[in-house]
């Protein structure tokens, strides 16, 4: 912890409380280790989510590599498989339905992880009236969890993008056998993997946003008043 003067109109030189990014990393690291379960049941329900969208978009992928080839048994397999084609299609995305249920589900996911972070505030009053009261900025608590946040959303993401993704390509393999393997743009599933984990991240970030200001917001006084 370092500290520097701060010069203010009309009063004495105060001191300010300034901890580097790698100490706030630390610090945030320890918060989870500490509260591990809290922190996996948070990040299962971004699996989910993000391993749903991974699933989807990998297995358009799969089959509009399929179509690529022109081969109209690969394109009677698709229909058969319940894709919904026109005539000499050469790609196919996912269906309404698909993109309402991943939109449902990536939602109910904020939410979750907000309902989660805001409780995550209510046990950590004490902890963070304690550091304000040692001259910690409400910046520095909003670093906090805005890492603790990140970290989880990354792991979860990066997690549920290749349970998905693997889930895709098992199951293009059982129904079109080596096909759906050979002629997949392995460039496209890589981006779609890609995409999985950004936007579940930014999922995380979007979800603790708000907690992490009411917690940045928060008088020390009132913080250390409250009983645990």
């Amino acid at each position: 912890m370092q500290t520097g003067p701060i010069a203010t109109e009309g009063t004495d030189i105060s001191r300010q409380v300034v901890l580097p990014f790698g100490k706030s990393l630390e610090i945030s690291l320890k918060s989870i280790r500490v509260r591990f379960f809290r922190s996996l049941i948070t990040t299962m329900s971004l699996v989910l989510a993000v391993s749903f969208l991974s699933f989807v978009r990998v297995s358009t992928d799969t089959a509009n590599g399929m179509l690529r080839t022109g081969d109209v048994k690969l394109y009677q397999a698709l229909i058969q498989a319940g894709y919904d084609l026109e005539t000499d299609a050469t790609t196919t995305g996912s269906s309404a339905k698909e993109r309402w249920i991943v939109f449902l589900s990536l939602l109910v996911c904020v939410v979750g992880i907000v309902n989660a972070q805001l409780m995550a505030v209510t046990e950590r009053f004490r902890e963070i009236g304690t550091i304000k009261c040692l001259g910690a900025l409400d910046s520095f608590v909003l670093r906090l969890f805005v890492l603790e946040a990140g970290m989880q959303g990354l792991a979860g993401a990066g997690a549920g993008a290749l349970l998905g993704g693997a889930a895709a390509l098992l199951n293009g393999l059982i129904r079109f056998g080596l096909f759906a393997w050979n002629h997949v743009s392995w460039l496209a599933v890589a981006k779609s993997l890609w995409l999985a984990v950004g936007i579940g991240f930014l999922l995380s970030l979007l979800g603790v946003l708000y907690p992490a200001m009411v917690a940045a917001r928060m008088q020390p006084v009132e913080a250390m008043r409250v009983e645990q």
